[in-house]
């Protein structure tokens, strides 16, 4: 038993020691210690655990909260990367965008028709979407809803031009 467990451990740290490496920018600093930090990995959440989850979208501008409204492979993936740091940029005047540092595990998770006020998940692009304008924009396989926010498309805009941090609050 204690193989397997080691073999499980091992399997699920091997992805981010090949991103580690691959990666040639140094990483964020604790604050004040001026020694890298590496964002604490959460183990995928349990199947129908994640609904009211709330995940905090934080810039030095202001704060984003999303709450999870569904279960999906997508919904926990992305749960189980946080913490993690992006950036944001608008789209067509339509979303805000981001990219996560790898794609989520999208098998068995269904597509949506997206609404102001959804984050979604755009799998041919691998990026995060907060929609303030989905007006014309119908159902794609392709967009996977993750969960629902209330913030003004002025509140979005204090997303961009920075460092986000994205961290379960609750």
């Amino acid at each position: 038993m204690r193989r397997i467990a080691i073999a499980f451990v091992a399997a699920l740290l091997a992805p981010l020691l090949a991103g580690c490496a691959a990666s040639a920018q140094p990483g964020p600093e604790q604050e004040g210690t001026g020694v890298p930090s590496a964002p604490a990995r959460s183990a995928t959440p349990e199947p129908g655990a994640v609904v009211g989850t709330v995940v905090r979208f934080t810039s030095d501008r202001t704060t984003v909260d999303v709450t999870i409204g569904e279960d999906s492979p997508a919904v926990r993936d992305f749960l189980s990367m946080l913490p993690l740091k992006t950036s944001f940029e608008d789209l067509s005047g339509r979303e805000k965008i981001g990219y996560l540092s790898r794609e989520l595990t999208v098998d068995g998770s269904p597509g949506s028709d997206p609404e102001d006020g959804d984050l979604i998940y755009y799998t041919p692009w691998g990026n995060l979407g907060f929609y303030y304008d989905a007006e014309g924009v119908g159902y794609s396989d392709a967009t996977l809803h993750l969960g629902t926010y209330d913030a003004t498309p002025e509140q979005l805009a204090l997303l961009e031009g920075g460092t986000v941090t994205i961290e379960v609050v609750g």
